[in-house]
């Protein structure tokens, strides 16, 4: 029989984090019915001091770039620069995993539901002191959290032996939810893992709107598209073949993740590699916003030296603009 958990209250927030207002995204998750597709979700006005938490990841040619300090940093915002007030480099930190898995009825077709319990034992198997992981779940009934925030790995083994898929899917209404269970987390490190197939067939949420909700949370989202196949193919017409693919893609991108299509279990061991390498040498900035009006504001990170680097991060938030003088340079 299929184990079903429940998901914990928020409980009390010491600070707004990144501009993610809790109330909203449960009232979104909640909400019976769907917002009219040219509107998106609708948060306060304003905001008080909170902090955004920006995490980087630095590409140099085949490797990463390590041991970087905040001064090889220049944070800008609507294209000022903003002075990172906090710093987090250590390739050993812990991180908190949200892994939300799609259980809907097309995960029966071929391996992909024994592929999707290698991905929970691979970053089970590779986690270091103080990483957590919270395991969600979605099909017909909507989101499920199986397993809150934990470091017991035997609970979490326990919960993907149970695992059938059934019904329908709700993708982009339980993408929603992702932010709302990662701010459980209790670790600056956070990141997301979704494992679908990318068919979408009964959410009230539009692709957009998911993705704005989780862009606004420090949450970057690695999604493995388990034969969703390549966002970038185009037929003779030069239109998406993968149109499913062409979304998942989107959603990583602009939330500081990657998009995986996974067609083996080769691609599948490289693609978690790659995830877990992100992550052990992820950097994550921090910066003060104050009072003021919430809008969607463009973040930009640069990195100082002469290599040739590929700077990954998130590409912005939806609130107040940063507190205090703005940095010089």
């Amino acid at each position: 029989m299929r184990r079903v958990g429940r998901c914990q209250g928020l409980g009390a927030i010491l600070f707004l984090v990144a501009g993610l207002l809790p109330a909203a995204l449960s009232a979104v998750a909640q909400a019976p019915q769907a917002p009219p597709a040219s509107q998106t979700p609708a948060f306060q006005d304003s905001v008080s001091v909170g902090l955004v938490l920006v995490p980087v990841v630095v590409r140099a040619g085949a490797g990463f770039a390590k041991n970087l300090d905040s001064k090889d940093f220049r944070l800008l915002v609507d294209g000022q620069r903003v002075t990172i007030e906090s710093f987090e480099r250590r390739s050993d930190a812990p991180a908190s995993l949200v892994i939300l898995q799609d259980l809907s009825g097309s995960m029966a077709t071929g391996n992909h539901l024994e592929e999707s319990r290698d991905v929970v034992r691979f970053f089970l198997t590779k986690s270091l002191p103080g990483d957590e992981f919270s395991l969600a779940t979605f099909a017909t009934e909507g989101l499920q959290v199986e397993v809150p925030f934990t470091t017991n790995t035997a609970t979490l083994r326990d919960a993907i032996e149970g695992w059938e898929a059934y019904g329908t899917t709700a993708l982009h209404d339980a993408v929603a939810r992702m932010p709302q269970i990662s701010v459980e987390g209790h670790n600056p490190k956070r990141f997301a893992v979704l494992v679908t197939d990318g068919v979408d067939n009964a959410s009230k949420l539009t692709p957009e709107q998911a993705r704005a909700i989780v862009q606004e949370a420090q949450l970057p989202t690695y999604v493995l598209g388990l034969g969703a196949g390549n966002p970038y193919e185009l037929s003779p017409e030069g239109k998406k073949v993968y149109r499913y693919a062409d979304v998942l893609n989107l959603l990583a991108a602009m939330t500081g993740g990657r998009y995986y299509s996974i067609n083996s279990a080769e691609d599948l061991q490289k693609a978690l590699t790659a995830i877990l390498d992100d992550v052990r040498h992820q950097y994550v900035l921090g910066f003060s916003t104050g009072d003021g009006a919430v809008k969607f504001r463009k973040i930009q990170v640069e990195v100082e030296g002469k290599d040739r680097r590929t700077v990954v991060f998130r590409r912005g938030y939806k609130g107040t603009p940063p507190a205090g003088p703005r940095a010089g340079g």
